[in-house]
């Protein structure tokens, strides 16, 4: 059995013929951690243009370069789901924007709560885990990650036409499959999940009066803010995303 290609997420165009140059980072990587050498065959991705399989055609100290050869598996887009979610602490933080990753989510974006305990968000670490996640889990697309924005300011400026789909400890345990199933026509979705000590009762009023949050429970135990992401969006998935 033929040995499993690296995977490489690479921010160029990809075309049959192309030759792209890769990062010092990546070369290090490659070269160095990888141990691979010229000649030696991997596949890239860019979220654009499908995957490709390419040649290392050079690689060097602090510069190396990939020839396209023909491409592997055509784009494919996933579903329209975002996940909101109130930072956590780094380790944890780490784990939930790779799980998103690997469950669909096209946006990661963190929201400020009234509990929120992790207010500073490094994006560019968010982002680095994101591509981790899509080149190890095999999928062509990696999550577009947002600024951090406070939650009021996030319901203001909501497009209703998205359902947000809000992980409520308080709501009644009704099996969530079937207040998902009950939304009726197929709609562009988000999750929400919030901070570990919960959401403030103003900010749960809030969210329960627009029309466009769904809550739903998440069964009768407390789970961590990084677990719950995991169950809400397969969940979601399961539901009216592209697990169906």
């Amino acid at each position: 059995m033929p040995a499993k290609l690296q995977r490489l997420f690479i921010r160029s165009p990809l075309r049959a013929g192309g030759e792209v140059e890769l990062d010092k980072e990546q070369a290090h990587y490659l070269g160095n951690v990888l141990r691979l050498r010229e000649g030696e065959k991997l596949l890239v991705f860019n979220g654009k243009d499908g995957e490709w399989c390419a040649e290392l055609s050079f690689i060097g100290k602090k510069k190396a370069q990939v020839l396209l050869e023909h491409q592997t598996r055509p784009q494919e887009e996933g579903p329209d789901l975002h996940y909101l979610f109130a930072p956590l602490k780094r380790a944890r933080l780490d784990y939930m924007a790779q799980k998103a990753t690997e469950m669909g989510a096209s946006v990661l974006r963190p929201v400020i709560t009234r509990h929120t305990v992790a207010e500073r968000v490094k994006t560019d670490r968010l982002v680095a885990n994101a591509v981790e996640a899509a080149e190890q889990c095999g999928i062509l697309r990696v999550p577009l990650v947002m600024e951090p924005e406070k939650l009021s300011k996030v319901l203001d400026e909501w497009d209703a036409v998205r359902l947000l789909i809000f992980a409520d400890e308080a709501a009644p345990q009704a099996p969530p499959i079937e207040a998902l199933k009950a939304c009726g026509e197929a709609r562009p979705l988000a999750v929400l999940v919030g901070p570990e000590g919960g959401f403030a009762r103003e900010e749960r009023a809030e969210l329960l009066a627009k029309p466009f949050v769904l809550p739903i429970s998440l069964g009768p135990r407390v789970m961590r803010a990084d677990t719950a992401a995991v169950a809400a969006l397969a969940l979601v998935n399961a539901a009216l995303g592209d697990w169906r």
